[in-house]
């Protein structure tokens, strides 16, 4: 593709060469660099990859894209180069993959979901009632990307603007005529979505995260950030009941809809929501009032309040795309998310479910929700990362503790830890939360998932949490196959579990 047709509506500054410069590829990592590509020299918070650019041009690159003025000896070795400048080269970065790829975005219908929690659960919730409407749906995520057939993992929530736009291209030439997707602060703040318009915009909930170095600033600038998403969508679906909603919209430009609970909205559930658990099934069930005053009862397959904000985001987003009422209640009923509270169906005599929960604020919601289905006894089966925060640790511990009736203390990811010191830290947490709670510990986690299953009790409940969707076992350094549905199938199946 020419240089000129990648620029085209994009302020520049051609430097040096000709916008008639062919452009076989674009690249930002200099190591990957191939004869005729153009290398974007982008300005980190590490490294600033201007420095690397008589590199790409050893390489062959025909065309530098850059933000500022380069070390003159780079231009003087290498004039056959072009080189174009823009205000940034991120913001241009994204906007030059956009028509590299031929603008896949504008090919399917755009779905963003952003906030704290829940983005992961509500596009699973979107995706499932599209495709039972009838749409063929690709999804990008924490769980990764997940079209018809194709399933593969990423390394961000959301991915570099290039791989984004790359990966748009393959669900439009997949057949996706939508495209559901978790849209973080970071890919807002890094441009990763420049470009991108969103037929609807989510929003579910707001807390501190992703505050530090590298990351934002403060709680207000993670919030304004958020918030630029509802400034390149047509509708926005926001939460009524966060405290941050009204300072995280302004400026939007989107027309609204609202959820909520507590608070009047235009699709609002009733706050006395009903309890189902079933050998398939531990979810909930509300009435839920319309705009127009139309009330009917909603059945979601995930517990807990958390799961009624995600469904009614899910109702709003529906009706937004003017979807029927059948295909959001069969969806909304029938969505499972990899290892979000996530049933492992082996047993009528005890439940046992999988979730990744891996953090104190994240046990202590979950843990809630599901002392609410009133367990005979409600068993934890947990552990804590190697080489990671021991405050985790001591927090995990201390939430457990309180809040279950067993606890299960084994692995999770040592990495280069000793399993045994880790679960030392965790005996603190312990100490500071319910000291005599009962409490067996296994080292191996597949030991641990079996001694779960052996001395489950009529009625338990059983959270085997921590590790969630992933698929591996990461010891010293070196990640084994370790998916934990599996493993709990498997072992069922061996035993005859009834």
């Amino acid at each position: 593709m020419l240089l000129k047709q990648l620029v085209k509506g994009l302020p520049y500054s051609l430097l040096q060469g000709s916008l008639n410069t062919e452009v076989s590829d674009i690249y930002y990592d200099s190591r990957k660099v191939q004869p005729g590509g153009l290398f974007v020299c982008i300005v980190g918070t590490q490294r600033d990859s201007h420095d690397l650019a008589a590199e790409a041009a050893e390489k062959g690159a025909a065309v530098l894209a850059v933000q500022h003025e380069l070390a003159p000896q780079v231009l003087q070795n290498h004039p056959q180069l072009t080189v174009v400048q823009f205000a940034s080269t991120r913001y241009a970065m994204a906007l030059l993959s956009a028509a590299f790829f031929g603008h896949p975005a504008e090919e399917m219908t755009m779905v963003g979901v952003t906030g704290t929690k829940g983005k992961t659960t509500t596009t699973h919730m979107i995706s499932r009632v599209l495709t039972a409407a009838g749409r063929k749906v690709g999804m990008i995520g924490t769980n990764g990307v997940n079209y018809p057939g194709h399933h593969y993992d990423l390394n961000n929530t959301t991915p570099e603007s290039y791989e984004l736009q790359k990966i748009l291209r393959q669900l439009a030439d997949a057949g996706c005529d939508a495209c559901v997707m978790e849209v973080s602060s970071q890919g807002l703040m890094m441009d990763r979505v420049a470009g991108i318009r969103y037929q609807v915009g989510v929003f579910t909930n707001l807390y501190p995260d992703h505050i530090g170095p590298g990351e934002h600033g403060s709680f207000e600038e993670y919030r304004a950030w958020k918030g630029r998403l509802f400034r390149r969508c047509e509708v926005g679906v926001v939460n009524a009941d966060d405290p941050n909603t009204a300072a995280l919209l302004e400026g939007h430009t989107c027309r609204l809809v609202t959820y909520g609970i507590e608070n009047a909205a235009d699709y609002r559930a009733a706050a006395d929501y009903r309890l189902l658990r079933t050998k398939e099934m531990l979810g909930v069930e509300f009435t839920l009032t319309e705009p127009d005053g139309h009330t009917l009862d909603v059945q979601v397959g995930m517990p807990g309040r958390f799961s009624i904000y995600n469904a009614l985001a899910t109702i709003g987003v529906g009706k937004a795309l003017g979807l029927d009422d059948a295909p959001i209640h069969e969806g909304l009923r029938t969505t499972v998310v990899k290892g979000r509270v996530e049933l492992v169906p082996i047993s009528r005599k005890f439940t046992i479910l999988i979730d990744y929960a891996h953090n104190e604020a994240a046990a202590e919601s979950l843990l809630q929700t599901l002392r609410a289905y009133d367990p005979h006894r409600l068993v934890v089966v947990f552990g804590c990362g190697g080489n990671r925060s021991k405050l985790r640790r001591y927090g995990m511990g201390e939430v457990c503790s309180r809040m279950a009736d067993l606890l299960i203390l084994t692995e999770d990811n040592n990495r280069f830890e000793k399993v045994e010191d880790i679960l030392a830290d965790i005996r603190q947490g312990i100490a500071r939360g319910r000291a005599d709670v009962p409490y067996v510990e296994i080292p191996d986690r597949l030991d641990a998932l079996h001694y779960a299953i052996d001395h489950a009790q009529e009625g338990d409940l059983i959270a085997v949490i921590g590790k969630g969707h992933e698929a591996y076992r990461d010891r010293e350094g070196v990640k084994t196959p370790f998916l934990e549905r599996e493993l709990i199938e498997e072992y069922a199946a061996e035993t005859g579990v009834e």
